[in-house]
């Protein structure tokens, strides 16, 4: 059953993504706007913030496969209302910046889009119910595996989409996906799927006291975060200039062809993780995944050569699996499923911040003083001797600078006593460590209600497994809670 609804994610981030890369490609081939391109990524990165609290409290609160049909009904719905104005609306009007009509168009999109990423929590706390303990980090890689062969799908057809057909076929070959994607959704069933809640807990909007409460209460778990959004800072640069300097390389669809080849790096990273884990401290392979990261962003376009940004986005994309996956296996671990939701939710939210602030500030800072410095004689010369020359330069100072960050920002963690906190948290909550010997203190409190969610099963309110099915508010699965893993 997980591979099924693994599948079915995969085809609707497919979809959702094939749009937004060909609405971003269609905009700056239109209107050659870096600032245009950059607040597109920026407001997309903004919105999951904000709403991934509700998300996650809405994925608590309900069954999971109920939520992801929710999800994509309503980006089903989004998308035939852009469909319909692309219709309405002639391209010149529909392009001119000046009128909100552009504007509200990708607003549109941007909201089918961001509730999208509901279905995407909802698969991360399906991963703790269907997969055991020792299993989820090769199952996180797997998702990563399929998201990369997502990535490789979108990034190619996106630019042959919007090169070969235009705009408006894209968003009608993306309306026929999201139905047949909700109509194999519809089809299945999920017999470990219950809601799993406290008794007093009887939230169920915007969350953010639970969230926080959930996030603190595990020794080092907001330290992760705040680790986690370290790679986020630089895709947030890389989410606002990466497309504008590929596409100064190339035109839109050999740059969504490069794309789809330097994907390809996410689909092998994944299938590592996938094989082999991430070791028995995933917050260290964390830090040093970011650090090499780092250090890829600051050369892959240390000259103007296609073939060295070609290849450092690839290696780029083959460390993502591990970056994500490590950060989801130690929540799936630590974390009681009934607030698992939440603590997903809180943890986009704010890594997901750092991406729009980036962007808004680098978009009209290259824009405007940047690339104009970069571009003149004198940037021209104070330049050449490190990046070498072309007209894309004054990006690849700002990939330089963001590297290096990250860099240092990866080494300085290591040093940090949370950095030891959130290590000993996901040691002390495996399943048996509670009885294994060792300390006993707020980390073995935690383990006693992690261990049986971990094992696969939903847990009440006091952490003792549920039987036959039933969850604290009495609603009742398809069957019996069984722990093996399901195909």
């Amino acid at each position: 059953m997980f591979l099924h609804v693994l599948a079915n994610t995969a085809l609707a981030n497919v979809t959702t993504a094939y749009v937004w890369f060909a609405l971003t490609f269609w905009v700056y081939l239109e209107t050659r706007s870096v600032l245009a391109t950059g607040l597109i990524g920026g407001a997309y990165m903004l919105f999951v913030a904000f709403g991934s609290i509700l998300f996650g409290s809405i994925v608590d609160h309900h069954r999971k496969l109920r939520v992801m049909v929710l999800s994509g009904s309503i980006t089903l719905a989004a998308f035939a209302v852009a469909g319909a104005m692309y219709l309405l609306l002639p391209e010149p009007v529909l392009l001119d910046l000046g009128a909100p009509w552009l504007w509200l168009f990708m607003a549109i999109i941007l909201a089918g889009s961001v509730v999208e990423h509901m279905r995407n929590i909802a698969l991360s706390t399906t991963v703790t119910i269907l997969v055991a303990d020792a299993r989820r980090a090769n199952a996180n890689g797997l998702v990563g595996t399929v998201q990369g062969l997502a990535m490789i799908v979108t990034s190619v057809f996106s630019g042959l989409s919007i090169g070969f057909l235009g705009m408006g076929w894209t968003i009608a070959i993306a309306i026929g996906m999201l139905a047949l994607s909700l109509g194999h959704l519809v089809t299945l069933r999920i017999p470990e799927d219950v809601v799993a809640v406290d008794p007093d807990d009887d939230a169920r909007g915007i969350d953010l006291r639970g969230s926080v409460r959930a996030v603190l209460a595990i020794g080092g778990l907001f330290a992760l975060i705040i680790f986690s959004t370290f790679n986020n800072l630089i895709g947030g640069v890389y989410m606002a200039l990466m497309d504008p300097y590929g596409l100064e390389l190339f035109d839109v669809q050999t740059w969504g062809m490069i794309f789809g080849f330097a994907s390809t790096g996410f689909v092998v990273g994944g299938l590592v993780i996938a094989r082999f884990g991430l070791g028995k401290r995933p917050i260290r392979t964390l830090l040093i995944v970011v650090a090499i990261m780092g250090v890829l962003g600051a050369v892959f376009t240390i000259r103007e050569w296609w073939w060295l940004y070609a290849l450092g986005i690839w290696a780029y994309m083959a460390l993502i699996p591990a970056a994500e996956a490590a950060e989801q296996t130690i929540i799936q671990r630590v974390v009681p499923l009934p607030r698992q939701g939440r603590v997903f939710g809180f943890a986009m939210a704010f890594e997901s911040a750092a991406a729009p602030i980036a962007a808004f500030l680098i978009a009209p800072l290259a824009e405007f003083l940047i690339l104009p410095w970069a571009r003149s004689p004198e940037g021209a010369a104070v330049l050449e001797p490190v990046l070498g020359v072309g007209i894309a330069r004054g990006i690849a100072l700002v990939f330089l600078c963001a590297g290096a960050l990250m860099v240092v920002a990866a080494g300085l963690a290591f040093l940090t006593t949370s950095y030891r906190r959130i290590s000993d948290s996901y040691e002390a909550s495996a399943p048996g460590a509670a009885t294994a010997g060792g300390e006993a203190g707020s980390d073995a409190a935690v383990t006693s209600v992690a261990a049986p969610a971990a094992r696969g099963g939903a847990v009440d309110a006091r952490g003792a497994p549920e039987r036959d099915g039933r969850s604290a508010n009495g609603e009742t699965g398809a069957d019996g809670a069984s722990s093996e893993p399901r195909g």
